[in-house]
């Protein structure tokens, strides 16, 4: 039995001075119940609570860890960055080295701005969008999460979805109108939405796989045809990609499948769990972006030199040889087992998996979209989620967050974890 008396006490004291005693809403464990363990150090895949437990770590900072936690090359980069200083508000030199990273990477990416957070790359695409187009009304789909700006807190995933408020208080409605949600993988409804609206529509952003809702991934063409109904109306296609870009491959999803989206959002790995992200995207749109254009768009700590060099030493160690077919191997090993524990114990679940994002929902047999997600049997993954605490895995404390395997996850982690869920199907009864 896992001790949580510090734990209790940070929690309790969190409690009083921060609001729900955490900085962002799924920390506090509301959806699986619980005290939330405080984290006091980690390396590698394993991570280790302020009462001295430790766990295999499928949270990874919700995606940024890819190589592990606290990876030598990682650590050394930030430390001989931090001898410089820890942020000018002028230009480095880093910032040209990332921006070639990123748009060498991306071909549709011929220009990129770099931000501190995914909510702010967002944010400033559907700026850019609006004002390239001319137009008001934003596409998004239901499940989607792109960060907590006003126009895209509607019908939203992740802790929004978690917490069962997917439209927040204190948006206008005005300017919540502007934003029509679309079902995810559903070509018809989208094809319906610009023939009755397209000379209104700025443009559709999407996730190209869901992460939000827990993994859902598009259907054959679902993706394609998004290109080909935003071109044919004149709205731009955006792709959030803060949580797959460099994750799924060397890039993200747009390079898998030949997609070039308009604008794309980049977050989470370029960070190296450092707070940073970008917006690039096509060298017209982005030229509207100030000093150069009339956008306006700024950050203090944008571009921050200690978040750009934990980016470019994780991205460096993901170009190794064999890096992103590792990840593949280890994903594919979980799957499996955790495929055949459901068919063992009989139990009703499906696993969603892309690479190494992975989601084990309950109750289903297969996630398309967010109305398939909200049938999941949360309560089974609650009790689930504690008994795989007890045995040592910590997982995103959600059924609609996506979990992250790393470079550091080894096969005997992978067999731990199967071990462990194997023991957690038992207990659940």
């Amino acid at each position: 039995m896992t001790t949580t008396g510090t734990s209790e006490k940070l929690f309790a004291a969190a409690s009083q001075l921060i609001p729900g005693g955490v900085n962002s809403p799924v920390r506090a464990w509301k959806a699986v119940g619980g005290v939330p363990r405080f984290i006091r150090r980690a390396s590698g895949s394993t991570i280790t609570d302020v009462d001295g437990n430790s766990y295999v770590d499928y949270v990874g900072s919700w995606g940024p860890a890819i190589v592990g936690h606290a990876h030598v090359k990682v650590v050394k980069a930030v430390a001989e960055a931090l001898k410089a200083g820890t942020s000018f508000g002028a230009p480095t030199p880093g910032e040209v080295d990332l921006a070639r990273r990123l748009t060498g990477a991306l071909p549709a990416m011929q220009q990129v701005r770099l931000v501190s957070s995914g909510t702010e790359a967002a944010m400033t695409a559907i700026r850019l969008a609006r004002a390239f187009t001319k137009r008001a009304r934003i596409v998004k789909f239901d499940g989607c999460y792109h960060g907590h700006a006003d126009p895209l807190l509607v019908r939203a995933g992740s802790g929004a979805m978690t917490l069962g408020v997917p439209d927040s208080p204190g948006v206008p409605e005005a300017t919540a109108s502007q934003t029509v949600v679309a079902r995810f993988n559903d070509r018809d409804e989208i094809e319906a939405r610009f023939r009755a609206d397209g000379e209104h529509i700025a443009a559709v952003i999407v996730e190209p796989v869901v992460g939000n809702m827990g993994v859902v991934a598009p259907q054959p063409g679902f993706l394609e045809r998004l290109r080909e109904v935003t071109a044919a109306h004149g709205a731009l296609l955006i792709f959030d990609e803060v949580m797959t870009g460099f994750r799924l491959t060397w890039g993200g999803v747009q390079t898998l499948l030949g997609i070039a989206p308009d604008l794309t959002c980049l977050g989470k790995v370029i960070g190296g769990g450092l707070p940073l992200a970008a917006i690039g995207g096509r060298t017209d749109v982005m030229q509207l972006l100030a000093p150069v254009g009339p956008v306006y768009q700024a950050g203090t700590l944008a571009g921050n030199p200690l978040a750009v060099a934990a980016g470019l030493a994780t991205l460096e160690l993901l170009t190794r040889p064999g890096a992103y077919a590792q990840l593949e191997e280890r994903g594919a090993q979980l799957e499996e087992g955790l495929r055949a524990l459901l068919r063992t114990h009989r139990r009703a679940g499906c696993v969603a998996r892309r690479g190494s994002m992975w989601t084990l929902f309950f109750g289903v047999d297969a996630v398309r979209d967010a109305r398939d997600a909200r049938a999941t049997d949360t309560a089974a993954f609650a009790r689930f989620f504690a008994a795989m605490l007890e045995h040592g895995v910590y997982l995103p404390p959600s059924q609609f967050e996506a979990a992250f395997i790393s470079l550091a996850h080894s096969e005997a982690d992978i067999e731990t974890t199967v071990r462990a869920a194997d023991r957690a199907f038992a207990a659940m009864g």
